[in-house]
């Protein structure tokens, strides 16, 4: 039987606005974002509300693994969210230390608000 754990994160699009308007955002980008996910989110009309529904999603995805208790850390640049065709989010774990089984994300935004509900099967 398969156990199932979750995830869910918010945040203020502001604070990410903040942050990507800094003199620190080149570095907040490649510490956080895989390159895919950088030219994804400044592709955009208003990159800043998918830089911050990416970040919600990676830190859902983290709380998700961390309540498995399988890992006790994962940096949030391992989690990487890419979108299918359909423009479906698809998280991609870029560790060998994690056996990924499923891990399914939902992301939603405003112009205030960034949320990301994660679903993780271990199998």
């Amino acid at each position: 039987m398969p156990d199932f754990f979750i995830g869910t994160d918010i945040l203020s699009v502001p604070r990410i606005c903040k942050i990507l308007k800094s003199k620190n955002k080149n570095r907040f980008k490649t510490k956080i974002f895989t390159k895919k996910e950088i030219e994804y989110c400044d592709n955009k009309p208003q990159p800043m509300i998918h830089y911050a529904g990416r970040f919600a999603a990676k830190e859902a995805i983290k709380k998700a693994f961390l309540s498995s208790e399988i890992i006790s850390n994962i940096p949030l640049h391992s989690i990487e969210i890419i979108n299918e065709e359909g423009g479906n989010p698809l998280v991609n774990i870029h560790s060998n230390s994690i056996d990924l089984s499923t891990c399914k994300v939902s992301i939603s935004h405003t112009e205030e608000f960034a949320v990301a509900f994660a679903f993780l099967t271990l199998s």
